[in-house]
């Protein structure tokens, strides 16, 4: 069921791009669920690969970073990365509280519309006794809603605001959700490496972000807090690649890899969202929308400034 569904979710992103196979997955997941339902005889297969699956993929994500290349954006562009990713790390949960919604669901939009949309929420998720799949199908449908307006919204107001090339490229990976989507805006404004690049860059952050909420949002009857295993092994990954000796085949296939199981993994988690909760709170989308304004307003200013 996980492998159709994939097949799916990579013909829908041949036709439209900027809908990464992730992000279909878990809605084919959801729609599933809640027209069909999901028969007792796949939920073992369906938990494996939302969970044992994903780790494999967030593992493998790393071979998508060398950190030479990311160092050698220079630092204004790392500056405005982590800024931008740090305010905003730091004022969506309290906004979140403010809205009334839970710990978990406002720690998986700050996460998704910080560092990478899907991969990072699904991650948080898996790491943290604080979000239930409500949360997460929540926080996943803000990366796919703010997300996709970004694709028209960020080349056009940097048009109007006479922004250029080297800015474009470094607001683009500064600010939008998904790598699928910085893509987009980049292929289409001929800025495509570079922003990927400082996509990346904020990607790598999500090594570091995953292993602290890990230990601090489990229960107190938990095990003991430790860094998750996939976790260190994204971070091993990183370290292999950077090193340069990952032959060029491995590296041009690994994202397409990457996907597939991300894919799966995320047809897994969607199965368990029950959409009738989910068309019921709106609050979260309010929240990511106030995130989103966050880190791209953070980013803009940085990139004004620094760029």
């Amino acid at each position: 069921m996980a492998a159709l569904a994939v097949v799916f979710a990579l013909a829908v992103n041949r036709v439209v791009p900027a809908l990464s196979p992730a992000v279909v997955a878990v809605v084919a997941g959801a729609a599933l669920a809640n027209v069909a339902g999901v028969g007792e005889r796949l939920k073992p297969g369906l938990a494996f690969v939302s969970r044992r699956v994903l780790r494999v993929a967030v593992a493998l994500l790393g071979l998508q970073i060398a950190l030479p290349q990311v160092l050698a954006l220079g630092w204004q562009t790392l500056a405005v990365v982590a800024v931008a990713t740090g305010v905003t790390f730091a004022v969506t949960p309290l906004a979140g509280r403010r809205l009334g919604l839970t710990r978990g669901a406002s720690l998986l939009v700050a996460t998704g519309v910080s560092i990478c949309g899907a991969a990072a929420i699904a991650a948080m998720h898996e790491s943290t006794d604080a979000s239930d799949d409500d949360d997460a199908a929540g926080a996943l449908g803000v990366v796919v809603l703010y997300g996709t307006a970004a694709i028209a919204a960020i080349p056009l107001l940097a048009s109007v605001m006479g922004l250029s090339s080297a800015q474009l490229a470094v607001w683009t990976g500064a600010a939008v959700h998904e790598v699928a989507q910085v893509a987009a805006i980049g292929a289409a404004s001929g800025v495509l490496a570079t922003a990927v690049t400082v996509k990346l860059g904020r990607v790598l952050l999500l090594a570091p972000m995953v292993a602290l909420f890990s230990g601090r949002t489990r229960d107190a009857g938990s095990r003991p807090p430790v860094v998750p295993l996939f976790v260190v092994a994204f971070l091993a990954m990183v370290a292999l690649r950077s090193t340069g000796q990952v032959p060029a085949a491995v590296t041009d296939t690994i994202p397409q890899v990457t996907g597939v199981l991300m894919a799966a993994a995320l047809f897994g988690l969607g199965t368990g969202i029950d959409l009738r909760k989910l068309l019921k709170g709106g609050r979260i989308v309010l929240l990511g929308g106030i995130a989103t304004a966050v880190i791209t307003a953070v980013s803009l200013a940085g990139t004004a400034l620094l760029v």
